[in-house]
């Protein structure tokens, strides 16, 4: 199976030897994108709810790069640092975004660097 890295220039730089996504059999897989803007590398300023906003901007960047948007997501994982007290917040900026049929979704409580969640998709393309 062949498979090709995507690198934009409108979504956050790696911070590793990653990419921001692989295209393969007719998926598009997205690295974990935090909160950060592009133009500045700085994470945005508010709570869970503008930092899910942000991360979802920057997903959809890497989305959009291949002609796809939210709406061909079909799994979304989801890393929050306090799980307990965010989720909620979290969800109301998740439903803002994404329509029905809404993609299956995990979401977990884990130690972030600095930041309150990180957000990876997969979404289905075929041959865009």
């Amino acid at each position: 199976m062949a498979k090709k890295a995507v690198l934009i220039e409108n979504a956050p730089k790696p911070a590793g030897p990653y990419s921001h996504g692989v295209v393969a059999g007719g998926f598009l897989y997205t690295a974990g994108f935090g909160p950060q803007d592009p133009a500045t590398g700085e994470v945005v300023t508010g709570g869970v709810y503008e930092q899910t906003h942000q991360v979802l901007t920057n997903v959809e960047a890497v989305l959009a790069a291949h002609g796809a948007t939210l709406d061909d997501v079909v799994k979304v994982t989801t890393h929050l640092e306090r799980l307990d007290r965010d989720f909620a917040e979290y969800n109301r900026a998740y439903g803002e975004r994404f329509n029905e049929p809404y993609p299956v979704r995990t979401t977990v409580g884990s130690d972030l660097a600095n930041i309150l969640v990180e957000i990876d998709v997969v979404a289905y393309i075929g041959d865009k």
